[in-house]
């Protein structure tokens, strides 16, 4: 096993489908997506933040939206089917993802949550998500992230 690759790699490379790795340098401390797309010199429009959620009826769902949005939780759970939905606590997102924030990917978590991708995905031929640690990128194509997440596209971030 080649040193460095994280789950989410593991299961890409299983599956045979194709990606690209992009590394970049988190020992500025700027880990957020928009400088993270930056430091990739790729375009914003590009880069998807996976956010994890619980509902009041304890069950997990992944939103993959892009990194200058916000989720809207009211439309997440409305697509989810669940009454009420919040973001789950960082001290938990480990135990239930086995990623840390930061360096959360979409792909390889304990389980397959429910995943939900940013209806915006659909315009664009590829996006970039975390590869499942800080400092590592993953150029995904949509088709194909939907078929490794089990994922449908929805409208989930706030307009405006």
């Amino acid at each position: 096993m080649a040193k460095g690759k994280t789950n989410a790699v593991r299961m890409l490379d299983q599956k045979k489908v194709s990606y690209e790795l992009l590394q970049y340098s988190p020992d500025d401390g700027k880990i957020d997506g928009v400088s993270v797309a930056e430091k990739i010199g790729e375009d914003a429009r590009h880069v998807f933040k996976t956010l994890v959620t619980i509902s009041s009826t304890k069950n997990l769902h992944i939103f993959v939206i892009p990194v200058t949005a916000e989720l809207d939780l009211k439309r997440a759970a409305r697509v989810a089917g669940e009454k009420k939905m919040d973001l789950l606590p960082v001290s938990e997102l480990q135990k239930y993802t086995g990623y840390i924030r930061g360096g959360c990917s979409p792909v390889g978590m304990k389980k397959l949550y429910p995943t939900f991708i940013e209806k915006q995905a659909e315009e664009l031929d590829h996006i970039i998500v975390s590869a499942g640690k800080i400092g590592m990128q993953m150029k995904v194509g949509i088709a194909d992230l939907l078929k490794v997440t089990n994922g449908q596209i929805a409208s989930v971030i706030h307009k405006g």
